[in-house]
């Protein structure tokens, strides 16, 4: 690797170092088209996992962060001490087994106008299907899309290049120019989604984005676990609401906050209350029932760029949690056990709409 590094591979770790070693090391045995350095974030992970790399590989560029800054601010954080004219974001599940990373800076190079792209990546585990060779539009309502090829054997369908109006955040480079441009990652939305909003931003300054299948990387994530995991539901419902603010207008916007405050997140909220208060109403006596059932379904809404919880959604939380304990149990849940920075994490539709409208727009 050169002082003056053509690419930077940026990936972030949180209690993740088996996998970032594995993802190291195949770059290192598989780059050589181009001139790089690695930095890895360690996103508060339990144990320094930085200082740990930092001594397996001594040319390894290690930063650690005290707190979580979520999968944007991990970026961030790599992407202010890159040196490379290419910064490449890059999962730490994810690993390479050869070397085309030369076709991402040529596709880069061949225009001015393109500003990102992505490789083809394909599920790690057999049968190693395609999992990413392109995105579809959002759709204006529901603010859902699909990946093209995802689920398809590898068998030359999916090579040729094109423009897609959204990358991948597993796997993704970018010019550096381009992010002095529209700026950084937007850390608001901690978890899903800011690769579409940064994306958005993209093409909204007028740069192209582009798959090109020509460089292969794959990923070890499954092709059919954690698509309904609460983490996973919460913020997907929250952050598709955010990106709606961002990046919608007019009827559509409105439209598009109504159906998921309504339709998706009642959806959402109506399964997981299914699920739990079936497992916790067994559980104990009646009178932990309740208390149970809140805790489990209780979130903090305080995150980075958030205003905390008003007392008007605080009293609806209040409210609506009380209504739920007596339909089910019988025992209203007594008020000091709702603190003001928790309200439920798979709320209805009121308390997704209100917290949507009262978000700052920023990041």
């Amino acid at each position: 690797m050169m002082n003056e590094p053509q690419v930077s591979f940026i990936t972030v770790c949180y209690n993740g170092f088996k996998d970032t070693c594995e993802l190291i090391e195949s770059l290192q045995t598989h780059v050589h088209s181009v001139s790089y350095e690695i930095i890895v974030v360690d996103n508060a992970s339990r144990e320094d996992e930085a200082a740990k790399i930092k001594e397996l590989y001594s040319d390894i560029v290690t930063l650690r962060s005290e707190s979580n800054l979520g999968f944007s601010g991990g970026n961030n954080l790599g992407i202010r001490v890159a040196k490379g004219a290419y910064i490449f974001l890059i999962n730490n599940d994810t690993y390479v087994e050869s070397d085309g990373f030369h076709y991402l800076t040529e596709r880069l190079e061949s225009q001015k106008n393109i500003g990102a792209v992505s490789p083809k990546i394909r599920f790690a585990f057999p049968p190693q299907n395609i999992q990413f060779a392109g995105f579809t539009p959002l759709s204006a309502i529901t603010i859902r899309n699909e990946m093209t090829g995802f689920g398809c054997p590898d068998d030359g369908t999916f090579d040729t290049p094109h423009t897609t109006p959204y990358l991948h955040g597993a796997a993704l480079m970018v010019k550096r120019e381009v992010i002095e441009k529209v700026g950084e990652m937007p850390e608001i939305f901690f978890l899903y989604y800011e690769e579409m909003d940064w994306c958005t931003q993209m093409t909204n300054a007028g740069y192209e984005l582009w798959y090109e299948p020509r460089c292969t990387v794959f990923h070890k994530e499954s092709q059919s676990t954690g698509q309904f995991s609460k983490l996973r539901t919460f913020y997907m419902t929250r952050n598709r609401l955010l990106y709606t603010r961002r990046n919608r207008k007019g009827a559509q916007r409105l439209l598009s906050i109504l159906y998921q405050s309504t339709i998706a997140a009642g959806k959402n909220s109506l399964q997981f209350c299914r699920e739990r208060i079936v497992s916790i109403y067994f559980a104990s006596s009646m009178e932990r029932r309740c208390q149970k059932l809140f805790c489990h379904l209780s979130y903090p809404i305080t995150l980075k760029n958030e205003r905390p919880c008003t007392p008007l959604l605080t009293g609806f939380s209040l409210f609506f949690w009380h209504f739920v304990s007596v339909i089910c149990c019988s025992t209203p849940l007594p008020p000091n056990s709702i603190v003001r920075e928790n309200f439920p994490k798979h709320v209805s539709c009121v308390v997704f709409l209100y917290s949507s409208l009262h978000t700052r727009k920023t990041g």
